[in-house]
């Protein structure tokens, strides 16, 4: 029984070592070791045996057992090993989806270009800054409601001994003191893009947005040379079809004052709901720049003259052709469901 032992452990480990795959490991796993194996079966006839020579061959057939086991298993994984998946280079690849800039980024980035063509140089100021630089000196009064704490963002810190309260600036205005400073003789082209902060959140506002400050001082600078700029900004960033009108108003740091309409897009001026039958829409304030921030800036209002305009980015956003945003907000909750469509 030694010898039959023997010879079915050498028969086993030479079928095993020739095996080309894992079913034909799977049967020799069977054959050899299953319940009706073949060293199974030799197990079974031990019985037949003294009990001297029971014990010398069952050391035997667990030391056979054994060794077909590791056999079967080193065998199995250097089938693994040597197993390559087949590969067609010539398959397209899978393209990893690729991101775009945010709706309002793509927005500045046009605003600036619109504006470089004529000549504006864009800049970007604080927008923690000082209260004289955007209120004081820009012709604010003390008692103006926009130095309240209801309507502009004051910052705890230690006020500046000459510009006063630090807060988060409400508007892109800001810049042109700061812009009158850095220049200081003129000409003067600006389109400042920075972000502003107000108290107010609603379906057109939001506490954070982003606003662009244009601003020109040069000799003989008039309204009529404020209009054409505001025509060419809203033929080239709206469509060659628009037009654009001045109303009177009145800002503090501008004299005279003009708020800024667009015609409607969708009625061509003629009247309907998205502009309230009006055939108009708001775009934002302008004006010629006031002899005292002129003076405020270091400029002499007596030689030169300059108009500025500061307008919303999300609002000129949402007045552009076959852009739906029927709530600020919407823009800034990262909803890609959203903000893919642009």
């Amino acid at each position: 029984m030694r010898e039959e032992i023997i010879n079915t452990k050498n028969e086993a480990i030479a079928q095993i070592t020739e095996a080309k795959n894992s079913n034909e490991l799977d049967q020799l796993q069977i054959d050899y070791l299953g319940r009706n194996g073949k060293l199974t079966k030799l197990i079974k006839n031990i019985k037949e045996l003294s009990d001297m020579e029971k014990k010398e061959v069952g050391r035997l057939i667990n030391d056979v057992k054994n060794t077909l086991v590791s056999t079967l298993n080193d065998k199995k994984n250097s089938l693994k090993e040597n197993v390559r998946e087949w590969f067609d280079p010539t398959i397209p690849s899978l393209k990893p989806q690729i991101g775009h800039i945010h709706l309002i980024t793509k927005a500045i980035k046009e605003i600036e270009q619109v504006f470089k063509q004529i000549g504006f140089v864009r800049v970007r100021y604080p927008e923690v800054e000082w209260d004289w630089f955007t209120f004081g000196g820009l012709n604010f009064p003390d008692n103006h409601p926009a130095r309240d704490t209801l309507e502009t963002y004051f910052v705890d810190a230690k006020p500046h001994s000459k510009y006063g309260a630090m807060l988060l600036t409400p508007h892109t205005s800001s810049g042109q003191i700061r812009e009158m400073q850095r220049v200081k003789t003129p000409p003067i082209r600006m389109i400042n893009i920075a972000k502003c902060y107000r108290r107010q959140s609603d379906i057109s506002h939001y506490p954070m947005f982003h606003q662009f400050e244009g601003l020109v001082i040069d000799e003989n600078i008039t309204v009529v040379n404020l209009k054409g700029t505001l025509d060419y900004f809203a033929k080239t960033f709206f469509g060659a079809d628009r037009v654009t009108r001045i109303r009177p108003y009145h800002f503090q740091f501008t004299e005279p004052s003009f708020e800024v309409d667009v015609n409607c897009g969708v009625c061509k001026g003629k009247g309907c709901k998205v502009c309230s039958e009006k055939g108009w829409l708001e775009m934002g304030g302008a004006g010629m720049v006031h002899p005292n921030v002129l003076k405020n800036g270091g400029i002499d209002s007596k030689k030169y003259s300059g108009f500025a305009f500061g307008w919303g980015v999300e609002r000129v956003l949402m007045m552009k052709p076959n852009i739906n945003i029927p709530d600020l907000r919407i823009i800034y909750t990262s909803d890609l469901r959203y903000l893919n469509q642009f």
